[in-house]
Formats: C-alpha cells, structure tokens, sequence
C-alpha cells in the first residue's frame, strides 16, 4: 500500500509567492547575487522564456516566470508599478540591503529601527517588484 501523499509538498509553505517578470533570466541570475537564493528548478519554453522556475530564499521558495500576456501574466514593469510587496526577515537586514543595492535593486526606504520591534527597509528590484527586508530586534 503506497504512503499517503501530502497536501502540501515538502518544501513548500502554504502561501508561495509567483513573480511575473519581463527577464526572468537575468531576475534569476539577480536573485542569486543580490538576495543568495539558490535556483531549484527552470523550465525554459521553446521560444526562449521561463515558464517556470522556483528558487529558495532562506527557508521558503518563490516561483518566477517570464511574463505571458496571452494568459493575464504581466510584470511590474509592464503595468508601471506593483501594488504588492514581499516581506523577507532576514538575518543582517543591513547587510542584507547593501548586498541587493549593490547588485542594482533601488533603495526605497533606508534601514531603520521600528517601534514593533523590527529593523526593516525597503527596495525594489530591477524588475519592479517591492521586498521589505527586515531583521527581529
């Protein structure tokens, strides 16, 4: 009798976030440098774009894909702006932060102390989408 199969793949959380991104390629390759993810899994389409790929950010994965408009898929850059952000806790925000603007993400909002007990700030990657980095103090 075969084992039963879990509702949630080992690995995965119960939320999982899929990035649309025009250039997952080179949002891969960003990812790697800037934020230390490790790539998982990419499956190229025949005409060149990702249809999906999945890296692991500290212990959680997100799911990346070039954009597809002719099924709705469309990135930050494409509608001008993204009204999501991601929130990553992280252990050295600081050194967290430099690490991605050095690689080419743009500073939103510097590190700083917050009254909830979080060292938080935010930037947002060369592809549109917004990450608010934050270390528990």
């Amino acid at each position: 009798m075969a084992g039963k199969v879990k509702p949630i793949p080992e690995g995965y959380h119960t939320v999982t976030p899929i990035l649309s991104i025009k250039g997952a390629a080179e949002a891969l390759d960003f990812y790697k440098q800037a934020f230390g993810a490790k790539e998982l899994m990419r499956f190229p389409q025949p005409d060149g774009r990702i249809a999906h790929a999945e890296i692991q950010i500290g212990d959680s994965r997100v799911m990346v894909a070039d954009e597809f408009p002719e099924m709705n898929f469309r990135s930050p850059k494409t509608y001008g702006g993204s009204p999501i952000g991601i929130m990553l806790y992280v252990e050295n925000v600081d050194g967290f932060v430099d690490r991605a603007v050095s690689a080419g993400a743009k500073l939103i909002r510097p590190v700083q102390n917050q009254f909830y007990g979080d060292r938080t700030g935010s930037i947002e990657d060369p592809f549109g989408h917004s990450w608010h980095v934050a270390t528990h103090v």
